[in-house]
């Protein structure tokens, strides 16, 4: 009996046994059955905006074909994320229009998004929007889990469409409105509670309003923008946005963010700055009617990348600048901006003002593109209190085509307060009457904004505009040894006048010297001793024939101490050495010290000139700064050449 029992007892822990081994093989097949799946990357369409996604971090798929002008993006590197997702992502180089994965963030609103043109992409301005995102290349960071399907706020997005699981969340209702059904999403891993738990605040019905919108916010997520995502509208008949604070109404975004902005005039490419008027003689009244004349102007204007670009400079006793080239893309949010600006007061220190641009304003920083004329459009309240003749000579300098617009200017008995008689002719670029707007009264000025706006788009005739026949110092080195003669020398001179003809001469302008040198040197005449063309040519064919050795390293150096050191600082020099033989001096040295302080050094040679020595003098590349002609009748036809390689260099050189 003993025994019977012991085998049953053996046959059930055997069978025991078995079941449990059974059990785990089974446990671990049913484990390798519901083993995790492998992560997809989520793909959406070129129209997706950031805000309509919920997730602060995800990887994403964009199709091809995202850099179509329909999908609008908004800022550049940061995007407000009522921008394209893909079409930020082709903007911002990430992508190219062939589609692709991108790693998308989003960060805190902006105050402003600056359009741009990148990658095949004009990306629009936005005044503001309370979130933004960036991408950056789709490589997932380690240590981050990220979802495989996206949460989206409405109900319209395309992971809907495609039959995600989906709730509808009930709003509770408020007396006196009707509630609305908002559907909401289900992200994989969450339960339907955790999805569609909020925290909305129910008005009171006591109060005068309601709140105009409330928003889900997610358990264990942080509230963020969802654009347009509205999930409850109760009835506001006052509109009030104290009611929510950053709110953002949907009748601005239909105006504001959705209306198509242009990308400027190109017919009219030039950047402008407008010296405006804050002094405190001109009053409240009249800087309002100056503030509209502005706004008139913009919008007359077309702003644009790709036309042309305003800043405005507020001058009083100070000057400072109100926002600059780069600050506002479009006449739009720069009429809003002119809007904002409030008055400075104290006195009507245009002078000052007007250095303070040369000196400031036109930079590379603040948005001067180089290749557009630079334009400075000075408004006057009377007369200025400082004296504005020097400041206005180095801006004109500088290339800045200046305009002046008097309102309301000195009558008979007023002009003993002036204190610079004449001032505006004494500052625009040119005084033939195109540079300079009289207005009698202020409520006259809105007349002048078509005279002022054609004006300064007539790029032909901003005559300020820095070229390469109107920026430079020449200084002219001319052989007057024996083996010249004195007929040969009169056809230098004549070589030399032909040269001097192309540019335009003045004190403001291209400026001519010239040094004449055999074992000696002698200064014929300097940069500053002759401002207009007739004078210089005269000058040019009162020199005498010298005659003596050649010394040519030595004239170079007398040239570098008695020209060109008296160079100003923003003028071009120009060296043109003219010789018909071999030096009796080193020309090594001479010449790489004229490289090395900035002279471009133009080496002509006539019958035996050394070739190799003419190329030590040229400025490199020696081919296009080394011209040899065997006889002195042939020098005339250089002159073109000549100075299409001076207008070439100057146009391939970075400006302002």
């Amino acid at each position: 009996m003993g025994i019977v029992v012991l085998t049953m007892k053996a046959s059930v822990i055997e069978m025991f046994l078995v079941l449990l081994v059974t059990g785990i093989q089974s446990n671990k097949e049913m484990t390798k059955k519901i083993k995790r799946p492998k992560f997809t990357v989520p793909q959406i369409n070129c129209d997706v905006k950031a805000g309509k996604i919920m997730n602060p971090e995800f990887l994403v798929k964009c199709p091809a074909g995202c850099q179509d002008p329909r999908y609008h993006v908004y800022g550049t590197d940061v995007y407000a994320s009522y921008s394209s997702v893909c079409g930020a992502a082709v903007h911002s180089g990430v992508l190219d229009n062939s589609g692709g994965k991108i790693l998308v963030r989003k960060v805190a609103g902006q105050s402003g998004y600056h359009g741009s043109y990148s990658n095949g992409v004009w990306s629009l301005s936005l005044p503001r929007w309370r979130e933004s995102f960036v991408v950056s290349e789709g490589k997932p960071q380690k240590g981050v889990t990220y979802p495989s399907a996206l949460t989206y706020s409405s109900s319209k997005s395309p992971a809907a469409k495609a039959g995600e699981t989906t709730k509808a969340y009930q709003s509770p209702s408020v007396p006196g409105t009707t509630a609305q059904p908002v559907t909401l999403m289900q992200v994989p891993g969450t339960t339907a509670v955790e999805a569609t738990h909020t925290a909305l605040s129910k008005p009171s019905p006591s109060a005068g309003f309601t709140t105009s919108s409330l928003r889900l916010q997610p358990v264990g997520q942080r509230s963020r923008e969802l654009d347009l995502w509205c999930t409850t509208t109760y009835t506001n008949s006052q509109n009030s946005p104290q009611a929510n604070p950053g709110f953002v109404p949907k009748e601005e975004l239909s105006t504001q963010s959705l209306e198509p902005v242009s990308q400027g005039d190109p017919s009219c490419k030039v950047d402008l700055s407008f010296l405006i008027d804050g002094s405190s003689s001109i009053g409240k009244r009249r800087f309002r009617i100056q503030k509209q004349f502005l706004a008139d102007v913009a919008q007359a204007l077309d702003i644009g990348p790709a036309g042309p670009l305003m800043g405005v400079v507020q001058y009083g006793d100070n000057p400072a600048t109100q926002f600059n080239l780069k600050t506002h893309m479009n006449s739009r949010d720069l009429k809003t901006a002119i809007e904002k600006i409030t008055q400075r007061g104290g006195l009507s220190n245009v002078g000052r003002a007007i250095s303070f641009v040369t000196k400031n304003f036109f930079s590379k920083s603040n948005g001067n593109r180089g290749g557009a004329p630079n334009v400075a459009v000075v408004m006057v309240d009377g007369w200025p209190t400082d004296k504005v003749e020097e400041a206005s000579r180095l801006a004109r300098e500088s290339g800045i085509n200046i305009f002046f617009i008097t309102i309301e200017g000195a009558v008979e008995n007023e002009k003993q307060y002036v204190l610079e008689p004449n001032f505006a002719n004494k500052a625009v670029c040119r005084t033939n009457g195109f540079y300079s707007l009289n207005v009698q009264n202020w409520y006259g000025l809105h007349k002048s904004v078509q005279p002022l706006v054609k004006r300064v788009c007539d790029t032909d005739r901003l005559a300020c505009s820095k070229t390469c026949l109107n920026s430079a110092d020449i200084g002219f080195v001319i052989d007057g040894s024996s083996s010249v003669g004195t007929g040969n020398f009169r056809t230098v001179l004549q070589f030399v006048a032909n040269l001097s003809k192309e540019f335009d001469i003045s004190d403001t302008d291209t400026r001519v010297g010239a040094v004449q040198y055999t074992y000696e040197q002698r200064l014929e005449f300097g940069f500053d001793q002759y401002t207009t063309k007739p004078d210089v040519l005269n000058a040019i064919k009162r020199v005498g024939y010298w005659s003596g050795g050649t010394s040519t390293g030595a004239a170079i150096n007398y040239a570098l101490e008695q020209l060109f050191k008296k160079s100003k600082p923003n003028k071009r020099k120009l060296m043109i050495l003219i010789t018909d033989g071999r030096s009796y001096d080193d020309v090594r040295i001479p010449a790489m010290v004229a490289h090395h302080k900035g002279v471009i050094t133009y080496a002509i040679g006539v019958a035996w000139a050394a070739q190799e020595e003419l190329e030590i003098i040229a400025t490199h590349p020696a081919r296009d700064h080394a011209f040899f002609v065997d006889e002195f009748d042939n020098l005339y036809k250089s002159v073109p050449k000549i100075i299409q390689n001076i207008c070439t260099e100057f146009n391939s050189q970075p400006r302002n």
